[in-house]
């Protein structure tokens, strides 16, 4: 077991005179981080303070965990501060843009208090909780949705803002290591309920697929975290060599009849230059010029247009995602961004209390809790609302979560239909979707009814079982 009097921290970033902030939510991993600097404070020399963001989910839970914090900077004699956001309402707040999850729009918005914190309070730095489990997870859930290199890399040791840094001593701590730490020091802490849903995906990974995994291979989290490591060496790497070649491959402005350049929008990059490169310098550098115009692009863009550079013929032209077009030239390669034509908007979301029930697009929904506990009742309404690009739902008896797009793609849902289609979110999770069976959330039920008309496909759609 760990001594209650030592817990292995990374103090490479923790020097004398830095006024810190601990980013504290009461979970275990939090708690002994502040335990363990307020016990090396004096020998480090640091000022501490203690800062806690109440996220508006989680109702009567989430006062207990800010309460919970409040007395333990009390106890501990230190400087406390706390905010208070509505995350669902501000994931809703993005138009034109791909929707966020919940989890998503949290850690925005956390990352931003702390940014705020640093630019108003006197704290020049904060530390976060994440350890070598959170590592791991992240590392393997960003390979399995096909990262690039810079993904690979993790969660960094710290993260540079205008404002201060983000710094992150427990990275080379394991969970259990903290717990027993805790336990000797007798210091309680607060578990998250939502920790435990399978209907996230980084839980899915931490309770079912890291220990089939591990079945296979017991050193799997050290595996991804040197994987970790080297990734974000060899991204720094690249980086650079990507800025050194930039300006020998990249053509500002358009070419004009009698030699010289006109002044125009986009990025040009010379195909001669760029054919000489290894595959690997190509497509960082057409990911290089993508991401000047603010465009991210996954491995089959980039390959798309990797290969109409190189084997295209000129004329050629490419649309994709979010008004990125690429358009060939016998000796460029030019890409622009178009202005995105947005769909019509839908019918006003409609907010049904939990449990409760509400009308709107064309159906009558009802969310019946099955726990008879009066805790169980939820202080944040679900939305009846149209569905967002980027979306995702968890089909009855698939195998996970699928795009809403993919979804009404196959059931051949188009034009005007298609925009306005309806679905029910709830805590960041879709719960109903007209038209198909959707995976049950433990403990509520959900019924919907047709208003007028029926729906246009039913829970035995072939789509369903797939």
């Amino acid at each position: 077991m760990t001594s209650k009097l030592s817990l292995p921290l990374c103090t490479d970033d923790l020097k004398p005179g830095l006024r810190l902030g601990v980013g504290v939510s009461g979970g275990a991993d939090s708690v002994a981080l502040l335990r363990a600097l307020r016990a090396r404070a004096a020998e480090l020399g640091l000022v501490l303070h203690v800062a806690h963001l109440h996220h508006g989910l989680r109702g009567a839970e989430a006062d207990a965990d800010l309460e919970f914090v409040r007395d333990l900077a009390s106890d501990l004699n230190l400087s406390f501060h706390e905010h208070r956001i509505d995350t669902a309402a501000e994931a809703a707040k993005l138009p034109g843009k791909p929707a966020e999850s919940i989890e998503e729009a949290a850690r925005r918005l956390r990352y931003r208090w702390f940014r705020d914190l640093m630019s108003q309070v006197p704290v020049n730095a904060v530390a976060t909780a994440h350890t070598l489990d959170d590592q791991a997870e992240t590392v393997l859930a960003k390979f399995l949705r096909g990262a690039w290199t810079e993904g690979l890399s993790g969660i960094h040791p710290m993260v540079e803002f205008p404002e201060g840094r983000v710094i992150r001593p427990l990275l080379g701590t394991r969970r259990a290591e903290v717990e027993s730490y805790l336990k000797a020091l007798g210091q309680d802490w607060r578990e998250d309920s939502s920790n435990r849903h399978l209907t996230f995906t980084r839980n899915r990974i931490r309770h079912e697929l890291l220990p089939q995994l591990e079945a296979w291979n017991p050193r799997l989290r050290d595996h991804l975290v040197q994987m970790s490591e080297l990734a974000r060496d060899e991204e720094a790497w690249w980086q650079a060599e990507t800025a050194r070649l930039a300006p020998e491959v990249f053509l500002t402005g358009r070419p004009v009849r009698g030699g010289g350049r006109a002044a125009a929008e986009g990025v040009a990059l010379d195909l001669s230059r760029l054919a000489d490169l290894p595959p690997a310098l190509q497509r960082r550098l057409i990911r290089h010029a993508a991401e000047r115009l603010g465009s991210g692009l996954d491995f089959p863009a980039t390959e798309s247009l990797r290969q109409l550079a190189i084997s295209g013929r000129a004329g050629q032209k490419c649309e994709l995602a979010a008004g990125l077009r690429a358009e060939r030239s016998h000796r460029e390669l030019r890409l622009s961004i178009q202005p995105v034509v947005q769909e019509a908007a839908g019918p006003a979301p409609v907010q049904i209390p939990v449990p409760g029930q509400g009308e709107g697009f064309g159906v009558a929904i009802r969310i019946d809790l099955l726990s008879p506990q009066p805790s169980a009742v939820s202080s944040q309404p679900a939305v009846l609302r149209t569905w967002r690009p980027g979306d995702r739902v968890h089909l009855r008896h698939s195998s996970g979560p699928r795009k809403v797009k993919e979804v009404l793609e196959r059931m051949k849902i188009c034009g005007e239909d298609r925009a306005r289609w309806p679905v029910l979110e709830f805590k960041g999770r879709i719960l109903w979707m007209q038209g198909v069976a959707v995976e049950a959330e433990p403990g509520i039920r959900i019924d919907a009814a047709p208003l007028a008309q029926p729906q246009r496909r039913d829970a035995n759609d072939p789509l369903v079982g797939s």
